[in-house]
């Protein structure tokens, strides 16, 4: 995760906090890297702090008018940079 994180603040300006804490704590494992975990693969939850900030979380209320999409293609552009360097160290 700190590999990941230092490579990302290369790649992209946009503000970017990392956790890494216990299970317990509500929310941390219910995405989908739970599972890559499980089989063996790395795998890292990249989220906006979801139902702790935004109020629409799963919800019906949760419609594409409130996504930011500026800030979405910024985060999406600043991983894809960051997997790509990664990549090219042999860092997995």
């Amino acid at each position: 995760m700190r590999r990941l994180a230092a490579t990302f603040r290369t790649q992209s300006d946009f503000p970017l906090q990392t956790v890494s804490t216990f299970r317990f704590i509500p929310g941390v494992a219910w995405s989908d890297h739970r599972s890559f975990w499980h089989q063996g693969y790395p795998a890292v939850m990249v989220t906006d702090t979801a139902f702790y900030r935004y109020p629409h979380y799963h919800a019906a209320t949760d419609t594409a008018d409130k996504l930011a999409y500026p800030d979405l293609a910024q985060v999406k552009l600043g991983l894809f940079k960051t997997f790509a360097v990664l990549a090219r160290e042999g860092v997995g």
